[in-house]
């Protein structure tokens, strides 16, 4: 009897609670029963366990599981044709096609951010005054596309036209991917900066101890964020390059010309990072601050073996002992509005576990923004047993979720999901990005709330509305949001679910929407909201939906 009514009450528990529990949480509770179900044989509660045993597999996922502000981004790599374009020398019309073809996915699985490579190896996608065409595009570097256009003006232009930011990416020191330097322009650094060049593995690289080379660096980021419309600038893992076993890196004649009394030479060369990301923060800040800088270091910071600051991991290699980056550094001072760790393993996996990754890196008492780097490119496609089954990124995106210093997730690469892998497609567009997310808005900024759209025109034509709003202060603005209240519902600009579509206001500060009647037969509200370029969102111009036929909305 004792033993019945403790199971009655911890089911009473499961069957009101079930709606604040994460599947951790359940499958802790639910193995507390096992012991009981001796007891329950040829009972009617055997049955219903197995049912709650089943239920969070099966039922709809509760509301705040849908995060209003949330990152969500993928990498897009140009180098060796790895995302975009498929094959170097594409028709502009193939190369346009691809890029939108990848801008729609990630559109529908309701991302909002882009990271695109720019920058691979001393080269540009764009015209640059500093360095060649990339041979990533037109099949010879050097060779503007023909006919011309402007790739990264366009692709600025097309992500932001389907509410995607746009956030350009750049290699700051690998120079060439490989050493066939006959195939480099005749304007590539090789040969107009030979002196700067360290020849190191397969590739060369530029020679960070040098200040005209951390100068150099500087230029060629800021002719992006001075000429294009791009929403952040981003750096990935590649600072010092990764050791090559029974290779030294040629920089010691530069540490005794240039050492500036700092000792050892690996302090040194972190220093020469330091240099480098404080000098490009600074000058974005200086002239575009709402230009969010973000860096996606190694997942491993220091071994604890090494440091009883570090993570409980076994890496081989660490970006503060190997590639000589300090990223905790540059998050205490603030030089990064984001950081994005590539935890690219396992839950569980011994040696990085991306389970104790996460709560480390949530540890360091950032007040910047962490997303977390999702490795997908590993599903179905790595001998860890662990990525042979579709769950191991849901359950990444679960716990990224269910930790509250967490902000978001980015996935390498691009390719991955979008030509790959339909069933573990459809378990994120269902059950994890089900609703569309605003990015968080930008750290270390004072918050300043852009003013209310003013309705400007309003036009009824048969089946739709046409509904023109402006902007009426000097604060630009970036998006107008639609929400759409249901009847019988209190307005909450919180409720993500509720917004409609997202649109993208151009320069001149005006934005015209469609709304069809018929889509607003079960709203009895509507709200307007602007998005600045910080993130931050303006107070609501709400109408009313008329009860009568005719007359559809009105002002409030």
């Amino acid at each position: 009897m004792l033993k019945r009514l403790t199971t009655l009450i911890h089911l009473r528990i499961l069957i009101f609670d079930f709606d604040k529990m994460n599947q951790t949480q359940w499958s802790r509770l639910l193995w507390q029963l096992v012991p009981l179900l001796p007891g329950m044989k040829s009972q009617p509660l055997l049955p219903l366990f197995i049912v709650l045993l089943c239920w969070p597999f099966f039922s709809v996922v509760p509301q705040d599981q849908y995060p209003k502000y949330e990152f969500r981004a993928v990498w897009i790599a140009t180098v060796v044709n790895i995302d975009w374009p498929r094959e170097p020398g594409l028709s502009v019309g193939q190369q346009k096609k691809e890029f939108l073809d990848i801008l729609d996915f990630y559109q529908k699985l309701n991302f909002n951010a882009v990271i695109v490579q720019v920058r691979a190896a001393g080269d540009a996608f764009y015209p640059s005054t500093y360095e060649p065409w990339s041979k990533y595009l037109t099949g010879t570097e050097g060779t503007a596309p023909d006919p011309y256009y402007d790739p990264l003006e366009w692709m600025i232009s097309e992500a932001h036209q389907r509410g995607l930011e746009f956030h350009a990416w750049f290699n700051p020191y690998r120079a060439t991917f490989n050493k066939d330097t006959l195939e480099l322009a005749a304007n590539h650094a090789f040969h107009t900066h030979h002196d700067w060049m360290i020849s190191y593995g397969k590739r060369y690289y530029f020679n960070p101890g040098l200040p005209e080379v951390r100068q150099y660096t500087t230029d060629v980021i800021m002719e992006v964020v001075n000429q294009y419309n791009i929403d952040g600038v981003h750096f990935d893992d590649y600072f010092y390059p990764y050791k090559v076993a029974g290779e030294v890196f040629a920089d010691s004649i530069t540490f005794v010309n240039h050492g500036n009394d700092i000792e050892p030479i690996e302090d040194w060369r972190r220093a020469n990072v330091d240099s480098l990301i404080k000098d490009i923060s600074d000058s974005i800040r200086a002239v575009k601050p709402w230009v969010q800088f973000g860096i996606s270091p190694f997942g491993v910071w220091r071994n604890a073996s090494v440091d009883s600051l570090g993570s409980d991991t076994r890496a081989g290699q660490t970006t503060y002992d190997d590639l000589y980056a300090d990223p905790l550094k540059w998050m205490e001072e603030k030089w990064i509005d984001n950081i994005i760790p590539q935890l690219y393993w396992n839950m569980d996996y011994p040696p990085a576990s991306h389970r104790k990754l996460v709560k480390w890196w949530a540890e360091q008492d950032y007040e910047g923004h962490l997303y977390i780097g999702h490795g997908a490119y590993k599903v179905k496609n790595n001998k860890d047993k662990a990525w042979k089954k579709y769950r191991e990124i849901p359950m990444q995106v679960d716990l990224a979720r269910s930790t509250t210093e967490v902000n978001g997730s980015v996935y390498f690469s691009a390719k991955t999901l979008q030509r790959n892998h339909k069933p573990l497609v459809r378990r994120l567009k269902k059950r994890k990005y089900r609703y569309p997310a605003l990015r968080p808005p930008a750290p270390f900024m004072e918050k300043e709330t852009p003013d209310r759209p003013v309705l400007s025109r309003m036009d009824t034509v048969v089946d739709r509305i046409d509904i023109s709003f402006n902007h009426a202060s000097d604060m630009p603005v970036k998006y107008l949001l639609v929400y759409g209240v249901k009847k019988n519902k209190k307005p909450d600009l919180n409720d993500i679910t509720s917004l409609l579509f997202k649109e993208y206001v151009g320069i001149d500060m005006t934005c015209s929407v469609s709304l069809n009647k018929k889509d607003m037969k079960k709203l009895s509200q509507l709200m307007f909201t602007f998005i600045d370029r910080y993130g931050h969102e303006s107070d609501p111009y709400v109408v009313e939906l008329e009860k009568s036929k005719d007359a559809i909305i009105s002002e409030k």
